[in-house]
């Protein structure tokens, strides 16, 4: 009888511990300590390289922390968020996000990653053109509640992108 009580308990660890993003790097492990939206919408470029995402050490996480705080809370105070923290809108304006740039004609030629962090969408990855950049560009921008798009996109597979990449070497 105790075991089965505990299954559930160890069910919801185990999925916890799933959840948790991690990336080893360089023997450093990063995390998603603040567990930023970081999707992945399209697939067609496959020599596309992974950007880093919202991956930090722990020492990274610190040095944040403060800068995070002040960020979110100065949208509230400047009165462009009606909440107090605008990180607290990354969650629900995922799907939203994911839901604007598959509708996108041609999002699928490319391979883009979505990471949101104080209501700003950074569109990292690859495009065949620049025009389906734009396009991507736009609908991230008419999504309500996204305050800023970074167009990280490059086009084609060749050169350096425009983002971090993963893995990191030498951090």
């Amino acid at each position: 009888m105790r075991a089965a009580a505990l299954l559930p308990v160890l069910l919801l660890a185990a999925q916890a511990a799933m959840a948790q993003q991690t990336q080893e790097v360089a023997g450093a492990l990063k995390q998603n300590w603040f567990d930023d939206p970081f999707f992945q919408v399209s697939t067609g470029l496959a020599a596309c390289t992974t950007p880093e995402g919202p991956f930090y050490t722990a020492e990274e996480r610190r040095t944040q922390t403060h800068s995070r705080l002040e960020r979110g809370t100065s949208c509230w105070l400047a009165g462009k968020c009606t909440d107090s923290n605008a990180y607290r809108y990354d969650k629900p304006l995922a799907p939203k996000v994911r839901a604007a740039l598959l509708a996108v004609p041609g999002v699928r030629s490319g391979s883009v990653w979505v990471m949101i962090q104080r209501r700003w969408v950074y569109l990292q990855g690859c495009v065949p053109t620049p025009a389906l950049a734009r396009r991507l560009e736009r609908a991230a921008r008419a999504v309500p509640d996204v305050e800023t798009v970074v167009p990280d996109l490059m086009t084609g597979t060749r050169g350096k992108p425009p983002y971090p990449v993963y893995p990191v070497a030498g951090r």
